[in-house]
Protein backbone atom coordinates (compact mmCIF):
# COMPACT_ATOMS: atom_id res chain seq x y z
CA UNK A 1 0.00 0.00 0.00
CA UNK A 2 2.81 2.39 0.83
CA UNK A 3 4.27 1.85 -2.62
CA UNK A 4 0.91 2.52 -4.16
CA UNK A 5 0.49 5.71 -2.12
CA UNK A 6 4.03 6.70 -3.01
CA UNK A 7 3.34 6.25 -6.71
CA UNK A 8 0.18 8.28 -6.44
CA UNK A 9 1.97 11.09 -4.67
CA UNK A 10 4.67 11.17 -7.35
CA UNK A 11 2.02 11.30 -10.07
CA UNK A 12 0.29 14.22 -8.38
CA UNK A 13 3.61 16.01 -7.94
CA UNK A 14 4.38 15.41 -11.61
CA UNK A 15 1.25 17.11 -12.88
CA UNK A 16 2.26 20.69 -11.98
CA UNK A 17 5.60 20.09 -13.68
CA UNK A 18 3.90 18.97 -16.91
CA UNK A 19 1.49 21.88 -16.72
CA UNK A 20 4.34 24.30 -16.11
CA UNK A 21 6.21 23.00 -19.15
CA UNK A 22 3.08 23.31 -21.27
CA UNK A 23 2.58 26.91 -20.15
CA UNK A 24 6.22 27.75 -20.89
CA UNK A 25 5.91 26.16 -24.34
CA UNK A 26 2.78 28.18 -25.11
CA UNK A 27 4.45 31.39 -23.94
CA UNK A 28 7.45 30.71 -26.19
CA UNK A 29 5.16 30.09 -29.15
CA UNK A 30 3.23 33.29 -28.42
CA UNK A 31 6.46 35.29 -28.13
CA UNK A 32 7.90 34.01 -31.40
CA UNK A 33 6.15 36.53 -33.71
CA UNK A 34 7.21 39.43 -31.49
CA UNK A 35 10.85 38.33 -31.53
CA UNK A 36 10.78 37.60 -35.27
CA UNK A 37 9.38 41.07 -35.91
CA UNK A 38 12.51 42.53 -34.32
CA UNK A 39 14.71 40.26 -36.45
CA UNK A 40 12.74 41.09 -39.58
CA UNK A 41 13.57 44.75 -39.07
CA UNK A 42 16.78 44.02 -40.97
CA UNK A 43 16.39 40.44 -42.25
CA UNK A 44 14.21 39.71 -45.32
CA UNK A 45 11.31 37.59 -44.03
CA UNK A 46 9.43 34.74 -45.67
CA UNK A 47 5.67 34.31 -45.42
CA UNK A 48 3.64 31.38 -44.15
CA UNK A 49 2.27 30.72 -47.69
CA UNK A 50 5.86 30.50 -48.94
CA UNK A 51 6.77 28.11 -46.11
CA UNK A 52 3.69 26.01 -46.87
CA UNK A 53 4.78 25.64 -50.48
CA UNK A 54 8.32 24.65 -49.49
CA UNK A 55 7.03 22.09 -47.00
CA UNK A 56 4.85 20.51 -49.69
CA UNK A 57 7.74 20.53 -52.20
CA UNK A 58 6.15 23.15 -54.44
CA UNK A 59 8.24 25.89 -56.09
CA UNK A 60 8.62 29.42 -54.77
CA UNK A 61 9.90 32.29 -56.90
CA UNK A 62 10.85 35.44 -54.98
CA UNK A 63 13.63 37.98 -55.42
CA UNK A 64 13.83 40.42 -52.52
CA UNK A 65 14.27 44.04 -53.57
CA UNK A 66 14.44 47.16 -51.36
CA UNK A 67 11.63 49.67 -51.67
CA UNK A 68 14.02 52.05 -53.41
CA UNK A 69 14.18 49.53 -56.28
CA UNK A 70 10.41 49.44 -56.76
CA UNK A 71 8.60 51.93 -58.97
CA UNK A 72 6.77 54.48 -56.77
CA UNK A 73 3.70 53.72 -58.85
CA UNK A 74 3.27 50.32 -57.16
CA UNK A 75 3.11 51.35 -53.47
CA UNK A 76 0.91 54.27 -54.52
CA UNK A 77 -1.49 51.91 -56.32
CA UNK A 78 -1.47 49.49 -53.38
CA UNK A 79 -2.28 52.24 -50.88
CA UNK A 80 -5.22 53.68 -52.83
CA UNK A 81 -6.59 50.18 -53.44
CA UNK A 82 -5.88 48.43 -50.14
CA UNK A 83 -5.38 50.96 -47.35
CA UNK A 84 -5.92 54.67 -48.03
CA UNK A 85 -5.17 55.57 -44.39
CA UNK A 86 -1.91 53.61 -44.32
CA UNK A 87 0.19 56.64 -43.41
CA UNK A 88 -1.99 57.84 -40.55
CA UNK A 89 -3.14 54.77 -38.62
CA UNK A 90 -1.07 52.77 -36.15
CA UNK A 91 -1.29 49.47 -37.98
CA UNK A 92 -5.05 49.05 -37.57
CA UNK A 93 -7.69 51.29 -39.13
CA UNK A 94 -10.41 51.25 -36.49
CA UNK A 95 -12.63 53.51 -38.59
CA UNK A 96 -12.62 50.96 -41.43
CA UNK A 97 -13.21 48.07 -39.03
CA UNK A 98 -16.17 49.87 -37.48
CA UNK A 99 -17.70 50.58 -40.89
CA UNK A 100 -17.25 47.00 -42.08
CA UNK A 101 -18.63 45.55 -38.86
CA UNK A 102 -21.70 47.79 -39.09
CA UNK A 103 -22.23 46.97 -42.76
CA UNK A 104 -21.41 43.28 -42.91
CA UNK A 105 -21.75 42.11 -39.32
CA UNK A 106 -18.27 40.57 -39.21
CA UNK A 107 -14.61 40.89 -40.18
CA UNK A 108 -13.52 40.56 -43.78
CA UNK A 109 -10.71 41.70 -46.01
CA UNK A 110 -12.25 45.15 -46.37
CA UNK A 111 -11.18 45.90 -42.80
CA UNK A 112 -7.60 44.65 -43.20
CA UNK A 113 -4.87 47.24 -43.43
CA UNK A 114 -1.62 46.59 -45.25
CA UNK A 115 0.03 46.10 -41.85
CA UNK A 116 -2.60 43.55 -40.83
CA UNK A 117 -2.06 41.68 -44.08
CA UNK A 118 1.67 41.63 -43.35
CA UNK A 119 0.98 40.22 -39.87
CA UNK A 120 -1.28 37.54 -41.30
CA UNK A 121 1.08 36.51 -44.08
CA UNK A 122 4.15 36.42 -41.83
CA UNK A 123 2.79 34.75 -38.71
CA UNK A 124 -0.80 33.51 -39.00
CA UNK A 125 -3.09 31.26 -41.00
CA UNK A 126 -5.20 32.25 -44.03
CA UNK A 127 -8.71 31.07 -43.07
CA UNK A 128 -11.07 31.44 -40.08
CA UNK A 129 -11.00 35.27 -39.86
CA UNK A 130 -13.10 35.39 -36.70
CA UNK A 131 -10.39 33.46 -34.86
CA UNK A 132 -7.46 35.12 -36.61
CA UNK A 133 -8.43 38.80 -36.43
CA UNK A 134 -7.65 39.38 -32.71
CA UNK A 135 -4.11 38.02 -33.17
CA UNK A 136 -3.78 39.96 -36.42
CA UNK A 137 -4.74 43.23 -34.72
CA UNK A 138 -2.28 42.77 -31.85
CA UNK A 139 0.58 41.88 -34.19
CA UNK A 140 -0.24 44.73 -36.57
CA UNK A 141 0.07 47.24 -33.73
CA UNK A 142 3.40 45.67 -32.71
CA UNK A 143 4.71 45.76 -36.28
CA UNK A 144 3.71 49.41 -36.67
CA UNK A 145 5.47 50.21 -33.39
CA UNK A 146 8.72 48.46 -34.34
CA UNK A 147 8.97 49.14 -38.07
CA UNK A 148 8.88 52.30 -40.13
CA UNK A 149 6.08 52.70 -42.67
CA UNK A 150 8.66 52.22 -45.42
CA UNK A 151 9.66 48.86 -43.92
CA UNK A 152 6.04 47.74 -43.65
CA UNK A 153 5.46 48.57 -47.32
CA UNK A 154 8.79 47.02 -48.34
CA UNK A 155 7.92 43.73 -46.62
CA UNK A 156 4.37 43.76 -47.98
CA UNK A 157 5.54 44.20 -51.57
CA UNK A 158 8.11 41.42 -51.16
CA UNK A 159 5.82 38.78 -49.63
CA UNK A 160 2.57 39.39 -51.52
CA UNK A 161 1.65 36.57 -53.90
CA UNK A 162 1.65 37.93 -57.45
CA UNK A 163 1.10 34.98 -59.73
CA UNK A 164 0.25 31.30 -59.91
CA UNK A 165 2.79 28.58 -59.17
CA UNK A 166 4.40 30.34 -56.23
CA UNK A 167 5.31 33.76 -57.59
CA UNK A 168 5.88 36.06 -54.62
CA UNK A 169 7.02 39.65 -54.38
CA UNK A 170 6.90 42.62 -56.70
CA UNK A 171 10.13 41.78 -58.53
CA UNK A 172 9.12 38.23 -59.49
CA UNK A 173 5.57 39.40 -60.23
CA UNK A 174 6.72 42.21 -62.51
CA UNK A 175 9.15 39.99 -64.40
CA UNK A 176 6.55 37.28 -64.90
CA UNK A 177 3.72 39.59 -65.96
CA UNK A 178 5.61 42.24 -67.92
CA UNK A 179 9.14 40.97 -68.49
CA UNK A 180 10.71 43.87 -66.59
CA UNK A 181 11.95 44.72 -63.12
CA UNK A 182 9.70 46.20 -60.46
CA UNK A 183 11.73 49.42 -60.71
CA UNK A 184 10.51 49.95 -64.30
CA UNK A 185 6.79 49.41 -63.79
CA UNK A 186 4.51 51.99 -65.35
CA UNK A 187 1.44 53.36 -63.58
CA UNK A 188 -0.76 51.06 -65.68
CA UNK A 189 1.34 47.98 -64.95
CA UNK A 190 1.41 48.77 -61.24
CA UNK A 191 -2.38 49.09 -61.29
CA UNK A 192 -2.77 45.75 -63.08
CA UNK A 193 -0.57 44.05 -60.48
CA UNK A 194 -2.57 45.65 -57.66
CA UNK A 195 -5.87 44.62 -59.26
CA UNK A 196 -4.68 41.00 -59.07
CA UNK A 197 -4.75 41.12 -55.26
CA UNK A 198 -5.82 39.19 -53.23
CA UNK A 199 -6.02 36.21 -55.60
CA UNK A 200 -3.43 36.36 -58.42
CA UNK A 201 -4.26 32.78 -59.38
CA UNK A 202 -7.80 33.72 -60.42
CA UNK A 203 -6.78 37.28 -61.39
CA UNK A 204 -3.59 36.53 -63.28
CA UNK A 205 -1.84 39.89 -63.91
CA UNK A 206 -0.15 38.42 -66.98
CA UNK A 207 -3.57 37.85 -68.54
CA UNK A 208 -5.90 40.37 -66.89
CA UNK A 209 -9.60 39.86 -67.39
CA UNK A 210 -11.94 42.64 -68.47
CA UNK A 211 -12.96 43.10 -64.85
CA UNK A 212 -9.32 43.34 -63.73
CA UNK A 213 -8.56 45.86 -66.49
CA UNK A 214 -11.52 47.98 -65.42
CA UNK A 215 -10.39 47.82 -61.80
CA UNK A 216 -6.87 48.82 -62.87
CA UNK A 217 -8.30 51.91 -64.59
CA UNK A 218 -10.08 52.87 -61.37
CA UNK A 219 -6.85 52.42 -59.40
CA UNK A 220 -4.96 54.63 -61.88
CA UNK A 221 -7.52 57.44 -61.47
CA UNK A 222 -7.34 57.21 -57.69
CA UNK A 223 -3.54 57.03 -57.69
CA UNK A 224 -3.38 60.22 -59.73
CA UNK A 225 -4.79 62.10 -56.74
CA UNK A 226 -2.90 60.18 -54.07
CA UNK A 227 0.12 62.38 -53.48
CA UNK A 228 -1.05 63.18 -49.96
CA UNK A 229 -1.57 59.51 -49.09
CA UNK A 230 2.02 58.34 -49.57
CA UNK A 231 4.05 60.93 -47.67
CA UNK A 232 5.14 58.43 -45.02
CA UNK A 233 7.07 56.49 -47.67
CA UNK A 234 9.45 59.38 -48.36
CA UNK A 235 13.02 58.85 -47.26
Amino acid sequence: MAAMYGFGTAAVRGRPSVLRKAVVALLLIAATPFVLTLIYTVVPPVSTPMLARWLTLRPVTRTWVPLANVSPALPRAVIVSEDARFCVHAGVDWQAISLVMDRDGGPNRGASTITMQVAKNLFLWQGAPYLRKPFEIVLAHWIDLVWSKRRVMEVYLNIAEWGPDGVFGAEAGARRAFGKSAARLSAREAAVLTAALPNPVLRDPKRPSRHASTLASVIIRRAGNAAGLTGCLAR
